[in-house]
């Protein structure tokens, strides 16, 4: 007697799907209904994914690459294979993770591409302008969404903002992208904090959280984080951090989520001889509020060099960081690599497995895998911008390309 495909057991198809690269994933859903309807959903996600195990996107010229860190009695680094959705077609600038899905910034600064690899969607957005600085892109973007009913509706941040220049050539503009109809608005704000240009957001529960700092004209350090509330969307207060940097010591702060409920900060020194440092998480985060409880102090060699990101597992008390080895031997630049550390010290280093491009890093971004779909925008649905809309943006547009004009006549940049 012949078993049909959708009348295997159930067990035995999870098993099968288990162990088929999310690059194949596509052509195992067109198998039949029950194979489709059981990889996209929740309890197939979590079996697909261990016990301990970290999964993280690298970023290469062209294209993405899954991986998976396991931390158990013998840690260990999985190569899941190639994401392919993007078909060579374009060249990756940065990576960030939203909640499962990806964020790419290009070299083509006319356009942006929002992915969820996990169900091989993808989201292309035309930029309203482009701004960059001797080939540097000036920009910070977020991803996020607020609750319409049963679904979410997802909108993009980007901003600029040159807060320690000249008066003449001061600039900031904050503009954000609605999925559901299209269109571009500039945000009313006058900014009370300062977020470094370029610097990478937190996705938590559909806001976002930098580190910032006070707008004074002083140079200070960025000891608060502040948010960004897609629903309202506007800033929040700037929210203290656990940490007094002077009283401390400590040069940088890196941001990380903890099981997409929490923000943990990692605290370093800058000083190379200084290997202490401290992580906090919080015990309670709102887009106006926060309260944070220690949860490691070590002080241990080698010391962690300002890593890309980490992880921590808060019941086996240990972190795990994404940075550069600076003790290998490599004669060019320091390979990627990962280290653990444990209340016990440091435990294991692990090589990440994908070396420089061209004298670039891979850019490297933690994930976790998502069933939130991306919606298409609508044919026709495209909404007009209002006239003060475009009044914003004509402005904005004359006084950076007065700027632009002023900078190159001086031979200076931003």
């Amino acid at each position: 007697m012949t078993t049909m495909i959708s009348n295997l057991p159930k067990d035995l198809i999870e098993e099968i799907l288990s162990r088929i690269s999310w690059k194949s994933m596509k052509a195992v859903r067109l198998t039949c209904k029950s194979w489709n309807n059981l990889s996209k959903s929740e309890m197939y996600i979590g079996k697909s994914t261990r016990e301990g195990q970290s999964m993280m996107i690298a970023m290469m010229p062209h294209n993405l690459y899954l991986m998976s860190c396991v931390v158990d009695v013998d840690p260990s680094i999985e190569h899941k294979g190639q994401l392919s959705f993007l078909h060579n077609q374009v060249s990756i600038s940065r990576v960030f993770h939203y909640e499962g899905l990806i964020l790419c910034i290009l070299k083509d600064v006319t356009r942006i591409v929002v992915l969820n690899p996990y169900l091989g969607q993808t989201r292309w957005i035309k930029l309203r302008f482009s701004h960059c600085q001797q080939r540097f892109d000036m920009f910070s973007y977020a991803l996020g969404y607020e609750h319409k009913e049963s679904c979410r509706s997802f909108k993009f941040l980007r901003f600029i903002d040159y807060f320690y220049k000249a008066p003449e050539t001061k600039f900031f503009w904050y503009e954000i992208y609605d999925f559901d109809s299209g269109s571009w608005s500039t945000l009313d704000v006058t900014p009370h904090w300062f977020i470094s240009c370029g610097s990478k957001g937190l996705s938590l529960k559909g806001n976002t959280y930098w580190c910032a700092r006070e707008r004074t004209p002083e140079n200070g350090l960025r000891d608060h984080i502040i948010c960004f509330d897609f629903t309202r969307e506007r800033f929040g207060p700037l929210l203290p951090l656990p940490v007094n940097f002077t009283d401390h010591d400590y040069g940088s702060v890196t941001l990380s989520c903890v099981k997409e409920e929490k923000i943990a900060a990692l605290f370093q020194h800058y000083a190379s001889y200084d290997s202490e440092f401290e992580i906090w998480i919080t015990t309670k985060i709102e887009a106006e509020m926060v309260t944070w409880s220690k949860f490691l102090r070590m002080d241990t060699e080698p010391k962690i060099v300002f890593p890309d990101t980490f992880f921590i597992d808060e019941e086996k008390k240990i972190f795990m960081d994404v940075g550069r080895d600076y003790d290998s031997d490599s004669d060019d630049y320091p390979e990627k690599c990962i280290n653990i550390i444990g209340e016990a010290g440091y435990l294991k280093k692990l090589d990440l497995g994908v070396p420089a491009y061209q004298n670039h890093w891979p850019d490297v971004c933690s994930y976790v895998p998502s069933l939130v779909h991306i919606k298409k925008l609508a044919r026709g649905k495209r909404i007009e911008q209002s006239s003060l809309e475009k009044h914003r943006f004509d402005q904005n547009m004359l006084r950076l390309a007065a700027i632009e004009k002023l900078m190159k006549k001086q031979n200076r940049y931003w």
